[in-house]
């Protein structure tokens, strides 16, 4: 069997050594090729596929950073969307998640040295909530969807209508009140009238059926005569003085 067959123990320890993650020193970003050791990322530095590449990247570096900071950012925020969607997480957990990935985008291949300051740029953009807790930074995603926003405005929208109905309900229970009160004096008023007229009927009566008497003084002429005495009785439809 070969040296360098498929099967063999050394191919099969190099190719599971392949899958995991390599020292990020030894990772060249403009070839996305990780090297096992520093001889190996040497001799790949003096490639000639390698020299193209940088050749590549002198002609326009701050295209090339901006291209990998934008796709950090975009694959950061994928995997924040996907599995954080609606918690407060440490950042050092969604960034641990995200290099699990081989094949991610390296920070030291952006415009951000630190991870610090990506967190914080993230909060100046408004895309997550950032928080600076003696634990570390913790952030939380800002969902901005087109299907977010639209239940969003729904939900407004019905807040909205049902405080219009409240509004409007109030506005009728006091227009009843102050009507209430606007028609409680004419009826006070049309309720004295009907008491003055529940009284006139027995004055008339006392004068039909009844006896009135009058005691009269008499006057200086009169004084040295007898006293009078007129009485005024009415009974039925007769009246006679006495």
């Amino acid at each position: 069997m070969g040296k360098n067959e498929f099967l063999t123990p050394k191919a099969i320890a190099n190719r599971i050594k392949a899958k995991g993650l390599q020292k990020l020193r030894w990772y060249c970003q403009m070839c996305q090729k990780q090297c096992r050791d520093e001889n190996g990322f040497k001799c790949h530095c003096m490639s000639e596929s390698h020299q193209r590449q940088m050749q590549i990247f002198g002609q326009n570096p701050d295209r090339v950073v901006d291209g990998f900071s934008e796709e950090f950012e975009n694959s950061f925020l994928d995997l924040m969307r996907r599995s954080h969607r609606f918690s407060r997480v440490a950042a050092t957990v969604v960034y641990n998640e995200y290099i699990n990935d081989r094949h991610h985008v390296h920070m030291n291949s952006t415009k951000w040295a630190t991870l610090t300051e990506f967190v914080k740029y993230l909060g100046r953009t408004g895309q997550c909530k950032v928080e600076d807790t003696p634990k570390g930074w913790f952030i939380t995603y800002i969902d901005r969807d087109s299907e977010t926003l639209f239940k969003d405005r729904l939900k407004a929208k019905r807040l909205k209508a049902d405080l219009v109905d409240e509004e409007r309900q109030e506005r009728a229970i006091q227009a009843q009140i102050e009507r209430a009160q606007c028609s409680l004096p004419s009826t006070e008023a049309a309720g004295s009238d009907d008491q003055n007229q529940e009284e006139d009927p027995k004055l008339d009566h006392n004068l039909n059926g009844g006896k009135v008497a009058f005691l009269l003084q008499p006057s200086l002429a009169e004084a040295k005569g007898s006293q009078g005495r007129c009485e005024i009785r009415v009974r039925g439809g007769n009246r006679g003085i006495q």
